[in-house]
């Protein structure tokens, strides 16, 4: 089971498709991936709905009736992790887009991470 590729799929398929909001299960990890988004501006928002059975909300972002998120391609999958020290983060199209690693201080953009001077986990590319 590949939560976050479930994820990074259901944004992909419904930026695709003009659908206005997303709604994925509900996990930490998750929701760090989604906070990222927000702040790099791939998305509107998001919310975390729910009692028992938690979920993700997200409002997508579109620009003249195309999604702001081009491209978005997981990574560190679980057949293959893909780790990457402080000086190995990955640039996403020369800087355009943005490299999303989990790392020992949490989810954070591959730019955050290099001044941090940390590494982690490469979870994913978006752009």
């Amino acid at each position: 089971m590949d939560t976050i590729g479930d994820m990074l799929t259901s944004i992909r398929n419904a930026s695709s498709a003009l659908l206005p909001k997303v709604t994925v299960p509900h996990s930490k990890l998750r929701v760090g991936v989604v906070e990222m988004l927000k702040r790099e501006g791939f998305i509107e928002g998001f919310e975390v709905s729910g009692d028992l059975k938690k979920s993700i909300g997200m409002t997508l972002k579109y620009k003249d009736r195309r999604g702001v998120i081009a491209g978005i391609k997981r990574i560190s999958r679980p057949g293959l992790r893909n780790y990457v020290g402080s000086g190995e983060v990955p640039n996403v199209l020369g800087g355009m887009g943005v490299s999303i690693l989990s790392t020992s201080r949490g989810v954070m953009t591959g730019r955050d991470a290099k001044k941090q001077n940390i590494g982690g986990e490469v979870l994913c590319h978006v752009w």
